[in-house]
């Protein structure tokens, strides 16, 4: 119930206004063949950020250096600025009370976006989410 309630909140708040730069950033990637997985990310990332409580994201166990070059990448082409993004809406709901658990939850998504290759998104109720890094 907690949970559901956060995430309309969230979906009102900040959860539209963050997809829509995930999708605009993932549109932009697609259109060079070389940057289509970027924007595959990008777009993953905007189904997360529109309802995050209760999902989690675990580091891929197959991930390897390929994850770790494309991350350096997608930073510097898309991921400092989705993860500002994150950072100052933040801030901005923490200035309230009710704000609090969002503004955190931004936090928690800005790692998220600074490095999402080799990571996927599961449900706070899967086994495997005990051996994740970032719960929301």
């Amino acid at each position: 119930m907690v949970r559901t309630l956060l995430n309309i909140l969230w979906l009102l708040l900040s959860g539209i206004w963050l997809a829509f730069g995930y999708v605009i950033a993932g549109v932009v990637m697609c259109l060079l063949i070389i940057t289509i997985p970027f924007g595959i990310a990008s777009f993953r990332l905007a189904v997360f950020v529109l309802w995050p409580f209760g999902r989690t994201v675990l580091r891929r166990p197959d991930a390897g250096a390929a994850s770790t070059i494309g991350n350096v990448i997608w930073f510097i082409l898309a991921g400092f600025w989705i993860a500002v993004a994150h950072l100052l809406l933040g801030l901005v709901l923490c200035l309230t009370i009710i704000g609090i658990p969002l503004g955190l939850g931004n936090f928690k998504l800005a790692a998220v976006a600074v490095a999402p290759l080799g990571k996927q998104i599961v449900s706070t109720n899967d086994p495997r989410a005990s051996l994740g890094v970032a719960t929301f």
